[in-house]
């Protein structure tokens, strides 16, 4: 397969993922860490740009900002549930029912209690059950987590993705997410590009697709809608480099 061809800058608007795409998945969600020189490559990027970089994730806005301190960058939180412009405004979808909420805090909570090495992530308005220290319980979490989501809806519903179930708010997708900031300043009349690992990115793949972006995912051996492919986060990280030169790895 050709080398993927750095892109445009000046006239590309940036989507990145972050764990699994940026960042090398970790155990925990809390045991990432974001080194200086991807800081400042994302500075870098934010440059070259002119501003039309967002963080599209299944994090909270609030976990990014604490992750990739200090920059404050657009993004999309939990799925597309939260959005935050360039012009740092912020707006996010309708909130899900408490009661459905915490039926579901409570049953993931005794589902990990019951077998060990799940991990339960409260993300507020989401709540994930990660089993990555536990692959054998596969079968067990996405029958279980069925169940759940099935007796939260029309609240919640299930979102799958690398050795994690999530339950999030309905309707929310990364797709929608993308298309909104599009529609904003400093993205409006740019091409999208947006570069993911998961399922939870499928939905952006098929938006960028859609409008003539590009589309790219990230160590993902089995079928995706993206068109393009990178092996892993150092390929994405030099990647977007290439495209700023030089200078985007000085710390």
């Amino acid at each position: 397969m050709p080398a993927l061809a750095p892109p445009d800058l000046s006239t590309s608007a940036l989507f990145l993922d972050v764990d699994g795409t940026l960042l090398e998945i970790a155990a925990t969600p809390l045991a990432v860490r974001v080194e200086p020189e991807l800081t400042a490559l994302l500075r870098s990027l934010l440059l070259a740009t002119s501003g039309a970089l967002a963080l599209v994730s299944g994090r909270s806005i609030a976990e990014l900002d604490a992750l990739f301190l200090p920059l404050t960058l657009p993004a999309a939180g939990l799925h597309g549930f939260e959005k935050r412009g360039a012009s740092g405004s912020y707006d996010c979808q309708r909130l899900p029912a408490a009661a459905a909420l915490e039926q579901a805090r409570h049953a993931l909570l005794e589902l990990a209690n019951q077998h060990p090495g799940l991990l339960v992530e409260d993300k507020r308005f989401s709540l994930a059950l990660h089993y990555r220290r536990a692959p054998q319980l596969e079968s067990v979490v996405v029958r279980a987590m069925t169940d759940i989501a099935a007796s939260v809806r029309p609240e919640l519903e299930l979102q799958m993705g690398k050795r994690v179930a999530e339950l999030r708010p309905a309707g929310s997708t990364k797709g929608a997410a993308v298309s909104e900031l599009m529609a904003e300043p400093p993205f409006r009349g740019r091409s999208p590009i947006y570069i993911g690992d998961d399922l939870t990115d499928e939905s952006a793949f098929e938006w960028v697709n859609g409008v003539g972006g590009l589309s790219i995912a990230v160590n993902v051996g089995g079928a995706t809608t993206a068109r393009e492919r990178l092996p892993d986060v150092r390929a994405v990280r030099d990647w977007l480099a290439q495209a700023c030169g030089p200078s985007s790895l000085k710390r």
